[in-house]
């Protein structure tokens, strides 16, 4: 008991002594005092405590080791804490903690740096969605110093802006055309292609239309391709279905065929052309283009309504538009040979939906060195904050692999 005992004083004076040395020169030298003695004395007790509780040599011989370290740990951290302590009086200074320099969100794990400046977004109004909520979280995490435009007028004159250097970053519901590479070579604009996020292109008709459920493309070519146009019904259009080898002429309705859709700006009307009409068009020598006479729009909510609008209606929209305006509008299933499939989350996302497609940003390669708000905003696109928004705009989110080979694109650029 008299080895612990010295070994208890010792321990003790260490630590007031280490204590007095962290306060040399500082202001106020009786604080620190004041504290070196309050620690000791609680080391004191604890010790006493362990003491007192030894009822036999072995229990005294862990009593000692225990007592040892743990007041040496205390008179550590007693030191570490008189010495910070003095450092912050003697500078007479509060001390920023947890400081963080960059803005944003996670990106594979990590911060995304976000640059102030500005940055024109222009194309797809399908994408659209994507990039407008992606802008605003910029907006937000940057506090108010990174502002970014977006508009929607379509694929094709987005492409035709951009090319011609009007804009950083074009949305695009379809892949670059071969006019528009030739168009962006012959303007100098240099850009990069990232895949984004997945589309089901949604065939949709009044709810109140019960005689339609489900078409096949030989069906939609009949009702909506170059050779039906001047028709008025939709029965009209049977024979020419049952030419084709549609299976579903014989469900046609004597009813009005009110058609809404996008315009020949739309990426939408492009992949539309390429699922439904092109084939067939190409085989029997007509123009791979849709009919003229239909109401087309390149504003999305005016085709909501035209949809809505007539019991018989016809027309075709980006999925997320649907899932919006589901309870005014019905989605027709797509039958491509393998039954009829439905436009869903799931099968947009697996591909048995026919009609799914990808969604893409091409991003001008110099905007992104010379303006580095448009790379802050592209890494913001590309981070986990960012690709969130593909589901909250109401669109399929891509495979792991298939996000991990636009990351690599964007940071091979």
């Amino acid at each position: 008991m008299n080895t612990f005992s010295m070994r208890r004083k010792v321990l003790s004076g260490a630590l007031a002594g280490m204590l007095v040395l962290a306060a040399c020169g500082d202001d106020d030298d009786a604080a620190v005092d004041d504290a070196a003695g309050e620690v000791t004395d609680a080391v004191d007790d604890a010790v006493g405590e362990v003491t007192d509780a030894v009822t036999d040599d072995t229990e005294a011989d862990a009593a000692t080791t225990m007592a040892e370290g743990g007041a040496t740990t205390m008179a550590d951290a007693a030191t570490t804490m008189a010495e910070g302590g003095a450092t912050t009086m003697a500078e007479g200074g509060d001390t920023t903690m947890g400081g963080d320099t960059t803005t944003g969100g996670s990106a594979g794990g990590g911060d995304v740096e976000l640059a102030g400046g500005e940055v024109f977004v222009t194309g797809s109004s399908t994408v659209e969605p994507i990039s407008t909520r992606v802008g605003e979280l910029a907006l937000e995490q940057s506090g108010g110093e990174l502002a970014v435009t977006v508009e929607g007028p379509g694929t094709g004159d987005g492409f035709a802006t951009f090319c011609e250097g009007g804009a950083d970053i074009t949305d695009a519901s379809r892949p670059i055309k071969e006019e528009e590479i030739a168009a962006c070579e012959s303007g100098g604009v240099e850009y990069i292609e990232l895949e984004v996020a997945i589309d089901g292109l949604t065939v949709a008709t009044n709810p109140a239309n019960e005689a339609i459920t489900c078409l096949d493309v030989p069906a939609l070519y009949a009702l909506v391709g170059p050779e039906s146009e001047g028709t008025a019904n939709w029965s009209d259009n049977a024979a020419l279905a049952t030419e084709v080898g549609s299976a579903y002429a014989d469900a046609f309705p004597e009813a009005p065929l009110d058609i809404s859709g996008p315009g020949e700006e739309s990426g939408t009307y492009d992949t539309f052309v390429e699922f439904a009409i092109a084939d067939l068009a190409e085989e029997r020598a007509a123009d791979e283009a849709t009919r003229a006479d239909y109401s087309s729009s390149p504003n999305d909510n005016l085709i909501v309504d035209g949809i809505e609008s007539s019991e018989s209606s016809l027309g075709w929209i980006g999925y997320a538009f649907f899932v919006a305006e589901e309870e005014r509008m019905k989605a027709i299933e797509i039958d491509a040979g393998e039954g009829c499939v439905a436009p869903t989350e799931e099968t947009i996302g697996d591909g048995s939906y026919p009609f799914s497609r990808s969604l893409y940003i091409y991003v001008s390669t110099v905007a992104a060195e010379e303006n580095p708000a448009v790379a802050s905003y592209v890494d913001l696109y590309l981070s986990e904050a960012g690709l969130a928004t593909v589901a909250d705009a109401g669109y399929v989110d891509l495979p792991a692999d298939r996000i991990q080979a636009t990351q690599d694109a964007w940071a091979g650029r």
